[in-house]
């Protein structure tokens, strides 16, 4: 297996502006991804997201870089970083591209950066494995969100 990249493709009942904010928003990251998100969704935009209870020390922060903004076509970051700048050596890149599909939204979904990290390949696959899991959950809560905000009278 190459390990390079993690693609998806999704269909949401929701149009590009509703995924546009459901994708880049903090107050909606909240809701389908992590525990707690901060971040200015802007290009250059930094902040982070936490997994787990942000009081305790077991939380998992993640540093987040916006790199692309431009709503409702497409939003892109790096993430999981060290302190310092984003680089290809030291984060992940993910890329949601949107576009519109029938009354909805189609969104390909990438994330790279997993062999440019220079880990062996046991660490490499088990980092891989892992974001695949990961978003084998999230990506679907991503869909149940955008849906539920339409849904919502």
């Amino acid at each position: 297996m190459e390990y390079g990249s993690i693609e998806r493709e999704l269909r949401i009942d929701a149009t590009p502006e509703v995924v546009y904010e459901v994708v880049s928003s903090p107050e909606h990251l909240r809701e389908w991804w992590p525990d707690d998100a901060d971040l200015d969704p802007v290009p250059g935009g930094t902040g982070s997201i936490t997994f787990g209870d942000p009081a305790t020390a077991d939380a998992e922060i993640a540093l987040l870089t916006v790199l692309e903004a431009d709503p409702p076509r497409r939003f892109a970051f790096r993430w999981a970083h060290s302190e310092g700048p984003a680089t290809e050596a030291n984060s992940f890149l993910v890329t949601f591209d949107l576009a519109p599909s029938g009354g909805g939204t189609l969104v390909r979904f990438k994330e790279t950066g997993f062999r440019e990290r220079g880990w062996e390949a046991a660490v490499l696959e088990e980092a891989y494995l892992d974001h695949v899991r990961g978003w084998n959950v999230f990506l679907p809560r991503l869909v149940a969100h955008a849906n539920e905000l339409v849904a919502r009278p």
